[in-house]
């Protein structure tokens, strides 16, 4: 063997890793360190990296005396190995030299996890003495008492997937339908909260639910290998009557997803309900077998949409309703909410986030909250979410073009359906792409009546539900208008 002078860092990290491959097997190494990353060797700490919080707790509290000693065994100068997240602490060793220096408690087999609703503690399902619910359910990923259907808000972007998950969480007998039922939408549109209220649902029947993230099906079945109890952890998991698997996008591994494709076939064939949620369909899920693509898809595969802007007020109404019982002088006019609604459009969470900015500012200035105050209060979450600002003038020209007509004829007082339907859609997207009021709308297309304006949205609207080739011109008109 070459003596550590004589070889370089990224040598001696491809020896290790080659050799962590061959003891642990290609199943548990793509896992968890196919991520795992040189940033540097200094003063005989090697720094590593991983994208996760998640995946640097997993390694340090089960593999960190193992990657130091195969360390150590190809270049004896490392006696530390640190483990440091990239988005976190980027590329800088000092900066990850300064957070190693921290203590870290020793591995234990109890190490708390993290969860979908942050740091509740939860032990894998191959504990020893796991952790169950009121009924004796395994112990995944704990269920979040505020998310149930009373506390979800119903509109037309995701009215069909509430049904769904209605009729599934009271189904006569517990009787599987729609299996698997498969949500997927972008964050914070509400498909974790429908999971959470369906597996409130069936609990309260009596009846025996897991919910798991992703990540915690992988850290549940690797455990089991390590620990020589994988049969053990099949039978457990497949003696339930409700599975719920949130961000199945992120299952990875072969051997993984072979155990996953099993679950779900016993499950389904033993007549049990599947839930599943990610942020694709699933014919997107090109990291997923294809068989297992299959049968996700074998279900009904329902998409959340982005939320509207009569559902984005309801969000917004219900919570600062909800706020004023606990701060009865905390007023938002409806002006204000209006203007939120149309200012926040991507998705429930930055709603959230703007509620508590007005009530921070309500409560810490003692003022009252006006559509000046609330654009100051928003004013970073509108920024973030709407890098580039659409102009009227820029949505006219471009639909006059993809319709063969001018803009003057779009401003024209021309009545003939190959002028009619270009503005009308020109009017549905300066109301949903700008911030500009009815009235103002109606100015900028020759001086028109706000009436005008909101009859041209209101039929395209109605049009869109009904015509998927409109939906789809029109959803590629604002990609073009927001790229």
């Amino acid at each position: 063997m070459e003596s550590p002078g004589e070889q370089t860092a990224s040598d001696v990290w491809t020896r290790v890793k080659r050799r962590l491959r061959a003891e642990l097997g290609e199943d548990i190494f793509a896992s968890w360190f196919g991520r795992l990353e040189l940033d540097s060797v200094i003063e005989g700490c090697a720094y590593l990296t991983v994208p996760t919080r998640f995946l640097k707790s997993w390694i340090e509290s089960h593999y960190a005396d193992r990657v130091l000693a195969v360390y150590r065994s190809e270049a004896g100068d490392v006696v530390r190995v640190s483990i440091g997240v990239r988005n976190t602490l980027g590329r800088d060793p000092a900066a990850q030299r300064r957070v190693s220096e921290a203590p870290r408690p020793a591995p234990t087999a109890s190490m708390a996890m993290p969860s979908l609703t942050g740091e509740i503690k939860a032990p894998s399902l191959t504990a020893p003495q796991e952790e169950r619910g009121e009924n004796g359910d395994l112990g995944g990923a704990p269920l979040d008492s505020r998310l149930t259907f009373e506390s979800f808000i119903v509109g037309r972007s995701n009215a069909l997937a509430h049904a769904a998950a209605d009729r599934v969480a009271h189904a006569q007998n517990g009787q599987a339908i729609y299996n698997p039922l498969y949500l997927h939408a972008g964050v914070g549109l509400g498909k974790t909260h429908l999971l959470h209220a369906i597996g409130h649902e069936v609990r309260a029947q009596g009846r025996r639910v897991i919910y798991l993230t992703a990540d915690r099906f992988m850290y549940g079945f690797v455990a089991s290998l390590k620990a020589q109890t994988s049969l053990a952890f099949k039978e457990r998991l497949r003696g339930i009557d409700l599975l719920i698997i949130d961000d199945v996008q992120f299952i990875q591994g072969k051997q993984i997803q072979q155990e996953f494709g099993h679950t779900l076939n016993a499950l389904i064939d033993a007549g049990r309900q599947i839930v599943i949620a990610a942020d694709r369909p699933p014919a997107d899920l090109e990291n997923l077998d294809e068989r297992v693509r299959s049968r996700l898809a074998g279900g009904l595969v329902v998409e959340v949409s982005a939320l509207d802007e009569a559902l984005r007020t309801s969000i917004l109404t219900t919570r600062v309703d909800a706020l004023k019982t606990i701060h009865p002088t905390f007023e938002v006019g409806p002006n204000v909410i209006a203007y939120v609604a149309r200012a926040i459009t991507a998705n429930g969470r930055d709603l959230e986030g703007a509620v508590n900015r007005l009530l921070a500012h309500a409560t810490l200035t003692g003022s009252a909250i006006t559509l000046e105050t609330a654009e100051t209060a928003i004013r970073d979450l509108v920024r973030n979410r709407e890098p580039k600002r659409v102009k009227i003038e820029d949505i006219q020209k471009l639909v006059a073009s993809r319709y063969n007509v001018s803009r003057s004829d779009i401003l024209s007082e021309r009545r003939t359906a190959a002028v009619v339907r270009p503005r009308q859609i020109a009017m549905y997207l300066s109301k949903v792409l700008t911030l500009r009021s009815l009235p103002e709308i109606g100015r900028r297309f020759g001086g028109r009546d706000h009436t005008t304006v909101l009859h041209a949205v209101r039929k395209i609207e109605k049009a869109l539900g009904e015509d998927h080739a409109l939906s789809d011109e029109v959803e590629l008109l604002k990609r073009m208008l927001q790229e």
